[in-house]
């Protein structure tokens, strides 16, 4: 394809160049460009967003993918609107919900492509994970106030992590990975960390949805399980969040004293959600089913 005009995108922590660029019928595209290192990732990442755009999910649909040079070209269907991290709270609280059972729905979606391999047992797996995260935490020049209990929680609870299904993830599914298009519809984007693993474990980052808006957040949840929410559902989202923030202060120390004290903060209201570890269900949760009893 030939582009008559390229402007940069400069958002996310990817090290990919984002633009958007235009052909000469001024059709819209999203360009993507890795280094060419990356180029079976990336083939791997563009086969995946086929599959889940076949099944309907709304999103950046994928073009085409060409190394060019020392670079790797991903082309994608171009979405006019805006991030919904900025746009909603524009919109009612309602509506917000409404947005985050769409969310839910689109990701169960993505959890039904089939899975051929894994690549070992989850159990395993996520238990080294935990310990590499503790084991840097304890290193770390810095500490969360009470973060001790994060860790309490966790190895108290890895029984929890034995014969977990795996299946395919988005790997970054938040507020932030979302956009509200023009035509006031959903879309799913970034899809650069797509990963195998529990499907629960995909909530792992909702903590950035809720901070955004629990009511999104609490959508994301009933639009997943269809409102029928299994006990068991809230005790491996804690384990996921918890293992999140323990593994963050330590990434965030080479970033600097700002992204620092955002750890930190959330660390904090964490523990407010889950009162100290005392309940399993996140606050902001039991608010939004309150709010949504009293409304019907």
């Amino acid at each position: 394809m030939n582009f008559i005009s390229k402007i940069g995108i400069n958002k996310g922590w990817s090290d990919d160049k984002k633009y958007c660029v235009t052909d000469q019928n001024q059709q819209k595209y999203f360009l993507r460009v890795s280094d060419k290192e990356k180029l079976d990732s990336k083939k791997f990442e563009f086969d995946m967003m086929e599959k889940v755009a076949s099944l309907g999910v709304p999103m950046c649909k994928p073009i085409s993918i060409d190394l060019c040079g020392d670079e790797v070209h991903s082309i994608h269907e171009w979405i006019d609107g805006k991030d919904a991290r900025e746009t909603i709270l524009t919109v009612s609280k309602e509506q917000q919900y409404t947005y985050g059972i769409e969310a839910g729905s689109i990701l169960r979606k993505i959890h039904s492509l089939p899975v051929t391999e894994v690549r070992e047992d989850w159990e395993s797996f996520f238990n080294r994970k935990i310990d590499d995260k503790i084991s840097k935490y304890k290193e770390c020049p810095v500490q969360y106030e009470n973060g001790q209990i994060f860790i309490d929680f966790l190895n108290a609870n890895r029984e929890l992590l034995k014969d977990r299904p795996q299946v395919f993830q988005h790997g970054d599914y938040h507020i932030g990975n979302f956009m509200i298009g023009e035509d006031r519809k959903i879309y799913v984007i970034d899809f650069d960390r797509f990963d195998l693993g529990d499907p629960w474990e995909e909530f792992n980052r909702i903590v950035w949805s809720a901070q955004v808006s629990p009511s999104f957040a609490s959508g994301m949840i009933d639009g997943y399980f269809d409102g029928k929410v299994p006990d068991l559902f809230w005790k491996l989202l804690a384990i996921y969040i918890l293992n999140n923030i323990v593994g963050a202060l330590p990434w965030s120390v080479p970033y600097g004293i700002e992204e620092i004290s955002v750890m930190q903060h959330q660390a904090k209201e964490i523990l407010e959600w889950y009162d100290d570890m005392k309940q399993i269900i996140p606050s902001w949760y039991l608010i939004e089913k309150r709010l949504n009893n009293k409304r019907v």
